[in-house]
């Protein structure tokens, strides 16, 4: 979701720094914007689900408004395995690797990270209009706070932010493995029925009995209410959940981030590696990260889909898988997007420029698509048909964003955003 910027060597930057370049000397960011590509378009998949349907069906089936059978299940089965959380880190990864190159590039002009500081705040703006006027699911207001967290470490070795991205990831893992799965243990086996576990049941049911309420009057005004009941719901019942959502993140965003920033710097975004070596690496971790997930939605799967059971599916036992999966997808994606250069190739590129333009263009677009004061389309689709509309949205990013960027510099909101950041009026047109 970064604008995209030339890359140059940071002023004062460490000795194990590597900036890769192409045999004129120009880095090459071809697989970069190609993996972007693929991810902003890779996250309506995840999300589609979440725009039509109660926030809750995003991983528990049974919150779907209308059937899901057998075939729909499977389909969870896939999207659980390949997507969710996939596309996610796919998206952090870059964005780390986007803190680097915009300020490598500012440094070499002379600015400090207080550019990189204004640059963030008004991502902080973005984020709180698309949270509260567009779509609840918002992650830039995440990216925002956690990216000033990241501005820290930007002069940290390339070495450095790996081990520690790799280590702050583990402790992900065993906190989200402590807190996400542990309920399930009470909730739905006979662990819960034992003394004191019984009554901590008892209120965990309340407390989702409490949020199906809440989402049945979401439903409500989803399907019939106005723009201005949905807005007057989210700051009512939602409005502390962007700064909420940063506490129970930060640790998989902040070390995704570090690993981006490191691994950009050591050319695995860019060209600088062996692709050899980046290939094996790639899809062995590609390959160990599904090995370990598919179990877990298989379980899930047999499990029932329960509520407890998804989340603990989702947020606890595949969080260290998807750093594998996410890993190895983001260095094959790379290696492939330097040879995008055919038709289908250089439309995924430039979906990947105007990443930031279709991230939220996405969401407006879903907005008009499934609002009841729009095309009232909220809560009516099956899983299959959600499908169909994620695959019309994804012709109109590659057709659009293309024929845009041989008309003008940028993307429309890259273009704004980066106005906003220097604070001066930059051409639009080529």
């Amino acid at each position: 979701m970064s604008e995209q910027q030339s890359s140059a060597p940071a002023a004062g930057g460490t000795p194990d720094q590597v900036v890769p370049a192409s045999a004129s000397g120009t880095p090459r960011l071809l697989g970069l914007d190609f993996t972007r590509g693929i991810a902003v378009l890779g996250i309506l998949a995840a999300n589609i689900v979440a725009f039509g349907q109660p926030m809750s069906a995003y991983m528990w089936p049974e919150a779907f408004l209308t059937p899901h059978g057998e075939t729909s299940n499977w389909m969870w089965v896939v999207q659980f395995v390949l997507i969710d959380g996939k596309m996610r880190g796919l998206f952090t990864l870059l964005f780390g690797a986007g803190l680097v190159l915009f300020m490598e590039k500012a440094w070499e002009k002379g600015h400090t990270r207080w550019l990189q500081a204004r640059r963030l705040l008004f991502l902080l703006m973005f984020g709180m209009i698309h949270f509260y006027l567009i779509w609840h699911g918002d992650i830039l207001i995440l990216y925002s706070l956690v990216g000033f967290i990241a501005m820290a470490c930007l002069r940290w070795a390339a070495k450095t932010q790996i081990v520690v991205g790799i280590l702050g990831y583990l402790a992900g893992t065993i906190m989200f493995g402590a807190f996400m799965t542990f309920p399930y243990f009470i909730a739905e086996t006979s662990f819960g029925e034992q003394g004191p576990m019984l009554e901590q049941r008892v209120e965990m049911q309340k407390e989702v009995d409490r949020q199906m309420a809440i989402e049945a009057k979401e439903t409500a005004i989803h399907a019939d209410g106005s723009y201005v009941d949905l807005v007057a719901h989210r700051f009512q019942e939602h409005g502390a959940l962007p700064f909420i959502n940063v506490f129970m993140f930060i640790f998989e965003t902040l070390p995704l981030m570090l690993l981006g920033m490191g691994l950009f710097r050591r050319g695995y975004f860019s060209g600088g590696i062996d692709p050899g070596r980046q290939r094996k690496l790639g899809w062995g971790l590609l390959l160990v990260g599904t090995a370990l997930t598919i179990p877990v939605a298989l379980w899930a799967l047999n499990n029932g889909l329960t509520y407890w059971g998804t989340l603990a599916a989702f947020m606890g036992f595949s969080f260290l898988p998807r750093l594998f999966m996410v890993l190895g997808m983001a260095m094959l994606l790379a290696l492939w997007g330097e040879k995008a250069t055919g038709w289908l190739g250089t439309r995924f590129v430039a979906a990947g420029r105007m990443a930031f333009s279709n991230y939220l263009g996405t969401s407006i677009l879903m907005m008009l698509v499934f609002h009841g004061w729009a095309g009232g389309m909220w809560g009516k689709l099956t899983r299959p048909e959600l499908y169909l509309v994620v695959l019309a949205a994804w012709a109109i990013m590659l057709l659009w964003s293309k024929p845009w960027l041989e008309r003008f510099r940028f993307g429309p909101l890259e273009w704004l955003w980066r106005c906003l950041t220097y604070g001066r009026l930059f051409p639009l047109r080529k």
